[in-house]
């Protein structure tokens, strides 16, 4: 099959991405399903991949691509036949059942990342557990992986890990990545006013168009108190933050008391300064946030399929210029979701 491959681990990636026109095809278990792939869409995950991860001994070439759309072709021994021929979307977060323990919230310890720990969607077909892909219907492959990892996520670490409601004040960190224009869209379906920040002020102005109310420009000093004032010094109820230890400081004072700072990773570094007086005395909360369940997975498809949220879509790619794609990613400029047609 046709394949975009990370021939070796390195940084840059791009240089490292090639197409093969013949890698092999993948093995269907008796559980899973074999789709066809009509589109790809990259994640920071799949540079990671392409760098090598740590504790994670990774054999090359492999494919990444963690968010994958397309029509099921075939199906395992122990799957209805009825799934073939439905256009599907993949949640890459599989469990590993012998370590998931009753009662216990589940941690990327009790999974396995399609794309990441095995190969991904970035291929002319993939394989995953029936159990990971969701029906779309008639949708737009192309939004639909726009939807996926990046809209999960941010669910997660918005509204089930940090009780985001109606009409609260959240502060988005680094607009123009996927999970923070994810955010900005779950944030807009609550009714909340929202602030976002970014180093490049033509994403700020393509934000606002999307219904951002605020944008802070970030020109690398504090901009916590620019932030209150849009508050009317009260400050903001969650940040939304995946930029990490650049702004970590600026992001804990923006923070209300009683305010939630949920994390779901950290571009710029983890080993970020904070102030732990301000979050012991303004009783701040701290959450730590990754992927998402099926169950969650379920919620968004049904904003998705309602047309309440919709995917911002960057550029995208044919599988032979998917080098072009990394590079893209690697370079930062993005506005949503860098895509790879398969169609």
């Amino acid at each position: 099959m046709r394949a975009v491959v990370i021939s070796k681990q390195g940084s840059p990636v791009a240089p490292n991405v090639r197409f093969d026109p013949s890698f092999p095809d993948p093995t269907v278990g008796p559980r899973d399903v074999l789709v066809r792939t009509e589109a790809a869409a990259l994640n920071h995950l799949d540079l990671w991949v392409g760098h090598g991860l740590p504790g994670i001994d990774l054999a090359y070439p492999r494919i990444s691509g963690s968010d994958g759309a397309g029509v099921i072709e075939a199906v395992g021994a122990q799957v209805d036949p009825k799934w073939i021929g439905q256009r599907v979307v993949l949640n890459a977060a599989v469990p590993i059942p012998e370590t998931i323990v009753p009662g216990r919230e589940p941690s990327p310890d009790d999974i396995s990342m399609i794309g990441e720990h095995t190969n991904g969607c970035l291929a002319e077909r993939f394989v995953a557990p029936v159990a990971n892909v969701l029906p779309v219907g008639d949708a737009s492959p192309i939004d639909a992986v726009g939807i996926g990892l990046t809209h999960l996520t941010a669910w997660r670490m918005m509204v089930t890990r940090s009780g985001l409601r109606h009409g609260q004040i959240v502060l988005i960190t680094g607009i123009g990545g996927g999970v923070a224009l994810a955010a900005l869209n779950i944030a807009k379906h609550f009714g909340c006013t929202t602030i976002v920040t970014s180093r490049s002020k033509e994403k700020l102005e393509k934000a606002k168009a999307l219904g951002a109310t605020h944008a802070v420009h970030d020109t690398g000093a504090d901009w916590s108190r620019e932030v209150r004032g849009l508050t009317g010094k009260r400050g903001v109820d969650l940040v939304v933050d995946s930029v990490g230890k650049a702004i970590h400081l600026a992001c804990i004072k923006s923070l209300a008391r009683g305010g939630t700072f949920a994390t779901c990773g950290a571009t710029t570094g983890g080993d970020a300064t904070t102030d732990l007086t301000r979050i012991f005395w303004n009783q701040l909360r701290l959450i730590g946030s990754t992927m998402g369940s099926m169950s969650e997975f379920r919620e968004v498809l049904s904003l998705f399929r309602s047309g309440a949220i919709t995917p911002v879509i960057d550029k995208v790619y044919r599988p032979e210029a998917a080098a072009d794609a990394y590079a893209r990613l690697e370079s930062a400029e993005q506005f949503g979701k860098v895509v790879v047609d398969w169609r």
